[in-house]
């Protein structure tokens, strides 16, 4: 059953004393949740996405003292425990929504614009977040004391994650035995991306494909390709996704629970007659080449 803003944030508890309560936390909860999911970056952002929205606000809450300003909306929201609000968040999105078999859901990395503390030097704000790219919609996201704790944070986003079904895909930072594992255990399928951090899986993937194109032998290399065009404004684009169920040249491939094929995209770009290619390398437990061209690999940023 859907559940309202009120419902799925009830259980946040207040963190200001009584004399302090001018604004409702409720409200200001509700007017962060719309304003970010409108677009809004920072504090002044949603200060200035309620001052305009203040009439359709009040159909759903009160609002007694007008719009709070941005260093209220910043302080409070900076005393909740961010977990706290990411479980109420995700239980929200999971009561309106149902992920269709195949959704793609991406995971990544970003460090928050303007998140960086000068006065005290307090360092920029990071966070893992996932989303469903067909739907268009955020599922969640946790956030780290840094980029390189990507590796451990993934595995607490997907813990809050229901993806039966889904495709997740992960760029390179990502691309771990462990978080691999957990993926399989969520009952979803993996495309990761494979660059230079992990050298010698990265070789063993670029060689080969290198090896099998040449030979032009698509069976004796289970090898499949996949090809799109789009042509536009002098731009011509041309994607090449070739996968392979051959693992027999990878590093120990068996410490990759679940995997079925390598791939490899290659992006060939024409713009006003100058050309541009460039390749991305991948392991999936996928093997239907085009479900992992048209899709998969585009939320990479390929």
């Amino acid at each position: 059953m859907a559940l309202s803003l009120q419902e799925a944030f009830s259980s946040v508890e207040d963190p200001r004393v009584e004399r302090n309560k001018r604004h409702q936390l409720m409200d200001i909860i509700i007017l962060t949740v719309c304003a970010v999911i409108s677009g809004a970056e920072g504090w002044e952002a949603i200060e200035q996405f309620g001052n305009e929205k203040q009439d359709w606000l009040k159909k759903w809450i009160a609002l007694e003292n007008g719009i709070p300003s941005h260093d209220c909306i910043a302080r409070v929201m900076a005393r909740i425990e961010p977990s706290k609000l990411t479980e109420c968040f995700v239980r929200w999105a999971r009561s309106i929504t149902e992920l269709p078999d195949g959704e793609v859901v991406a995971i990544d990395g970003k460090t928050a614009r303007r998140s960086y503390r000068h006065n005290d030097k307090r360092g920029a704000i990071h966070v893992v977040s996932a989303w469903a790219s067909l739907m268009g919609l955020s599922l969640g996201q946790v956030k780290t004391a840094e980029k390189s704790n990507e590796i451990t944070a993934i595995p607490a986003l997907l813990e809050l994650l229901e993806v039966k079904g889904c495709i997740i895909t992960i760029d390179a930072m990502g691309c771990q035995t462990d978080i691999a594992k957990k993926i399989i255990e969520k009952q979803a399928d993996t495309v990761l991306a494979v660059k230079d951090n992990q050298k010698q899986l990265h070789e063993a993937i670029s060689d080969y494909f290198a090896v099998a194109r040449v030979a032009n032998q698509p069976a004796l290399c289970q090898l499949h390709m996949h090809e799109n065009i789009d042509a536009a404004h002098g731009r011509i684009e041309t994607r090449r996704c070739y996968l392979s169920t051959c693992l027999d040249t990878l590093p120990n491939a068996a410490r990759w629970k679940g995997l079925k094929s390598i791939g490899v995209v290659e992006c060939e770009r024409i713009i006003n007659g100058k050309t541009s290619i460039e390749q991305r390398h991948y392991l999936t437990t996928l093997t239907d080449v085009a479900a992992c061209a048209s899709r998969s690999t585009r939320s990479l940023g390929d």
